[in-house]
């Protein structure tokens, strides 16, 4: 039996009970689940590992602001999640979705993994508990703020385990809906499926969407639709008829590549583009290196100008900090290569 099926032969109250117990670092086995029956802790003790993951091992960046778990699950397969300081002095987890990536984007090393399978979604809530412990462990005295979804793999093609995962910890109170976001290289099908899934929350959604141009972004996106720009205003319209929330946008993810899509030119096109969205915004993201990758990062000076251009035109930029690039553990490195 999996965790699904256990928590569907109990009554519904226990299913909250169950989550709420998991997360109480307290509890070190199913044995102190006090609120279950002696049966019901027997079934889970029979047929679910408390320790999700059979092997952990942490790497940690030289400026001690950014830890990588290297996570083993229990048919052999691995994932990374980082642990992340942000600019408030709190934690940042990026978790991952899946093991591997079907996507394909040419500039990111977890692509080249090809897609394993997905995980499970208590694969993906232990990841919260596990950083969790490792701060109560550590007595680092800083609480978890937000939760990225922009570890290893495609959120939205494991629609049902993320969603289910979000509705936990939103429940919980561990988390409200504008601290988590989820990324997605624009997966069509499951964006129109939020618009009319009633338990799919109001977290932030970001778009990687690297280039404003079709052809260029079929290159660095191989996955891309027709007509994908397109779809996807048409599609912001009705997300944001759903979602009326000012504190919600739409945040587009744009990775610099150097000679690629970096111009000014290309600054330009993607301004216009973003500005049909109205409550949008942009992050860019300078490339990360990957071994075996031919792309360069996008020099200092043209990152500072493609920004400026497209913030002249209208559009709110920020740029990512680059974080635990020494450990592997940047954006777009995720690839078992320790």
């Amino acid at each position: 039996m999996k965790l699904k099926e256990i928590l569907e032969s109990f009554k519904p109250f226990k299913k909250r009970l169950f989550f709420q117990a998991y997360f109480d670092l307290n509890n070190h086995s199913f044995s102190d689940f006090t609120n279950f029956s002696k049966s019901e802790r027997n079934l889970m003790e029979h047929h679910l590992h408390f320790q999700v993951f059979k092997k952990e091992t942490i790497f940690e960046s030289k400026k001690g602001d950014t830890f990588k778990a290297l996570l083993e699950t229990y048919d052999g397969l691995k994932i990374e999640t980082v642990l992340m300081e942000n600019a408030r002095g709190a934690y940042t987890i990026c978790v991952s979705s899946q093991v591997g990536c079907a996507m394909g984007c040419t500039f990111c090393a977890t692509g080249t993994m090809g897609l394993k399978r997905n995980l499970e979604f208590i694969e993906i809530l232990a990841q919260y508990r596990f950083w969790s412990k490792f701060i109560k462990n550590r007595r680092l005295d800083k609480e978890i703020l937000n939760v990225v979804f922009m570890g290893m793999g495609e959120p939205l093609a494991n629609y049902l385990n993320v969603r289910e995962t979000l509705n936990v910890w939103i429940d919980l109170k561990l988390l409200g809906p504008t601290r988590i976001t989820v990324s997605t290289v624009g997966v069509l099908p499951a964006l129109q499926r939020i618009l009319v899934d009633p338990l799919w929350p109001n977290v932030r959604i970001a778009i990687s969407l690297h280039s404003a141009d079709s052809r260029k972004r079929k290159e660095i996106v191989p996955t891309t639709v027709a007509r994908f720009h397109q779809k996807l205003i048409d599609w912001s319209r009705a997300y944001f008829k759903k979602f009326s929330s000012n504190r919600l946008r739409v945040t587009f993810e744009y990775t610099l590549i150097d000679g690629v899509n970096d111009s000014l030119e290309h600054a330009k096109e993607l301004a216009n583009y973003i500005l049909q969205f109205g409550k949008a915004k942009l992050n860019v993201i300078p490339l990360n290196a990957v071994p075996g990758q031919a792309f360069e990062p996008s020099q200092k000076e043209n990152i500072n100008l493609f920004k400026n251009k497209v913030l002249h035109m209208g559009v709110d930029v920020t740029q990512r900090k680059t974080m635990g690039e020494d450990i592997n553990a940047a954006c777009g490195q995720l690839a078992l290569n320790n």
